[in-house]
């Protein structure tokens, strides 16, 4: 017969293992789909850097490699998308990340932005990009395998 201790020790790494894959940070690639067409449209590399996330153009889907940010403002402005970091400074949250902004390079403006994992789908990440007017759009990225 088991030993009640081993059984306790068993339940308890089941329950740390199942919270941290609730707790998945959004690191890793993600495929961004386009909103018109339902295309994938780019390749964006979600990193951790100082205790905040990061996200840039790795892979361009539907443009040239040297495809350039012409409606960026600022050092952005005529920049090449690849390599660009478009989402930034999100903060750990209780189940999500906030606080950042993500570039839209199609217009050029920049919003605030958080993302999040819908329950039990830990390769859709949900990214919601919200003007300062309160109006706000949510895209599903999907990790690339």
């Amino acid at each position: 017969m088991m030993d009640k201790r081993i059984v306790t020790a068993i339940a308890v790494c089941c329950l740390l293992m199942g919270s941290a894959q609730a707790q998945t940070a959004p690191t890793g690639i993600w495929k961004t789909i386009d909103d018109k067409t339902g295309d994938a449209k780019s390749h964006v590399e979600i990193y951790e850097n100082g205790g905040k996330y990061h996200g840039k153009v790795v892979k361009l889907l539907q443009r040239p490699s040297d495809t350039v940010c012409e409606k960026c403002t600022g050092s952005k402005k005529n920049k090449a998308l690849v390599g660009m970091v478009i989402l930034e400074n999100l903060e750990t949250a209780k189940g999500f990340w906030r606080n950042g902004t993500i570039l839209d390079p199609e217009s050029g403006s920049e919003y605030g932005c958080s993302v999040w994992f819908e329950s039990g789908k830990p390769d859709e990440l949900k990214v919601r990009g919200k003007h300062w007017t309160g109006l706000y759009r949510t895209q599903t990225w999907y990790r690339v395998k």
